[in-house]
């Protein structure tokens, strides 16, 4: 059994180590810029803030974390091409040659769906939400945000939405691969809308119109997905497909 499972273990060793040595070599890159990434995460909070407030930090080496965490923000999305390649070629030994080409259009379009997705939340959602959020109760409070909690919440919201603009990508190279279909993402989707709410609910502020503006975009994108995949695999007649090429080993 582990020796049948080795050389994926290899395989997968390999990929990874070329995956974070990537994340860390954008993540130097990245540290020397810090204070320039930082100000421009700073844009929608700075604008909803009302006048008298400020970004403070209220721990002993608050400041110093937090350039590591926009760092590793910033390393993480330059590294996206390189780490989807990677994933593309850990998965390729298990693919059919005509399939295998699809590698250029998976990275480039897994990275611009997850960029697409990432702005979507900073130029849309981030003006409305941080504008309800912090003016709401200015008139018994006095805003003074933490410079390490806003980091965290804002690169948790960019990633989240980052990830959610993923699913047409993966919808249309699982069509590709024959493993799912137009119906079954039609039948699915009463589901997918729990889900969809459910993740909203989990990754944005505590207030309605933060949440629809996410889950709004994913029911849209869970539709285009559907067209996606009745476009590329619609249901079939149940006519069997050849074994992958790692099934006949």
């Amino acid at each position: 059994m582990f020796e049948e499972l080795k050389p994926h273990l290899e395989e997968l060793r390999r990929r990874l180590i070329i995956s974070i040595a990537t994340l860390f070599v954008m993540f130097i890159i990245s540290f020397g810029f810090w204070e320039y990434i930082l100000d421009w995460m700073l844009v929608p909070l700075k604008e909803a803030l009302p006048p008298g407030s400020n970004v403070i930090f209220t721990r002993v080496g608050e400041a110093f974390f937090t350039a590591l965490k926009v760092s590793f923000f910033t390393a993480i999305i330059f590294s996206l091409p390189i780490i989807f390649w990677q994933l593309w070629l850990f998965v390729a030994p298990g693919l059919y040659e005509h399939e295998k080409r699809f590698v250029l259009p998976f990275v480039l379009s897994a990275t611009a769906m997850f960029i697409g997705g990432a702005l979507f939340a900073y130029y849309i959602v981030f003006p409305f939400g941080f504008s309800y959020l912090i003016n709401f109760g200015s008139q018994l409070f006095t805003a003074m945000p933490s410079i390490g909690e806003y980091v965290g919440f804002f690169t948790k919201l960019m990633f989240g939405f980052g990830i959610a603009f993923e699913l047409p990508v993966i919808t249309f190279f699982l069509a590709t691969l024959g493993l799912v279909t137009d119906r079954t993402l039609k039948e699915f989707f009463k589901y997918a809308i729990i889900i969809i709410f459910a993740l909203a609910a989990l990754l944005t502020p505590p207030d309605v119109l933060s949440q629809l503006l996410m889950a709004g975009p994913l029911i849209i994108l869970y539709g285009v997905s559907i067209l996606i995949a009745r476009l590329i695999n619609p249901e079939s007649d149940g006519e069997e497909e050849p074994a992958r090429p790692d099934e006949d080993q």
